[in-house]
Order: structure tokens, then C-alpha cells, then sequence
């Protein structure tokens, strides 16, 4: 997995970013095993759903989240589907091994 490492990409408090496979990080974050695991495993949804349908269902998550917690964009992040899986699995540098295809709509347990 490619990283570009900048200061711009991505914006505000976040560390790092992967869009369409490759990760964006700003220079002074630590990129932990977990972390790019958990990007890897963003990478493989991304794949699964063809890149561009990932960030429309992405941004529909969060934008549905956002409504339902009236404006908390912290607990909607972190209530994204996607989000979900990686956060849950990221510690498991093994889980993309094993991984069964659209994993993040099998498991409804709520990670935070």
C-alpha cells in the first residue's frame, strides 16, 4: 500500500486518509501496524464495491448518522459501516486473511 506523507491531506484533526488505495498521512503521524491495517482493510471494501459506489455509501452513512445524532459528527464517524469493521478488526494483522466478502454489513455490533 502506497503512503504519501504531506501536510495538507487529509484536513482538519485526522491523521491519515486512504482514498482509492493509496494513504495520505501527515508527516508527524506515527503509521502503526494497526493503522495500516486498518486502512488495508478500507482498501478491500473499496475494491469489493468498485471505488466510486464506497464513497457515495460511505458519505450516505455518515450524512444519515449525522441526521439521526443531530449534528455529532464524531459518534457518526465512528458509526459508519465501514468504520465499524476497520476499527473492530484493525488490531487483527491476520483478519484480511480470513475476511469473508462485504464484511461490514454481516457484523451490527456497535465499535467506539
Amino acid at each position: 500500500m502506497k503512503v504519501i506523507r504531506n501536510n495538507i491531506i487529509p484536513f482538519g484533526r485526522y491523521g491519515a486518509i486512504n482514498l482509492f488505495g493509496v494513504i495520505f498521512a501527515k508527516r508527524y503521524v506515527k503509521l502503526t501496524p494497526e493503522t495500516l491495517n486498518h486502512e488495508a482493510i478500507h482498501t478491500r471494501q473499496m475494491r469489493e464495491l468498485l471505488y466510486i459506489p464506497f464513497y457515495f455509501i460511505y458519505v450516505g452513512e455518515w450524512l444519515w448518522h449525522l441526521i439521526k445524532n443531530r449534528g455529532n459528527s464524531y459518534r457518526s464517524y465512528h458509526e459508519i459501516s465501514f468504520e465499524q469493521e476497520a476499527y473492530r478488526h484493525g488490531d487483527d494483522l491476520n483478519y484480511l486473511r480470513h475476511r469473508k466478502p462485504f464484511a461490514q454489513w454481516q457484523d451490527h455490533s456497535t465499535v467506539q
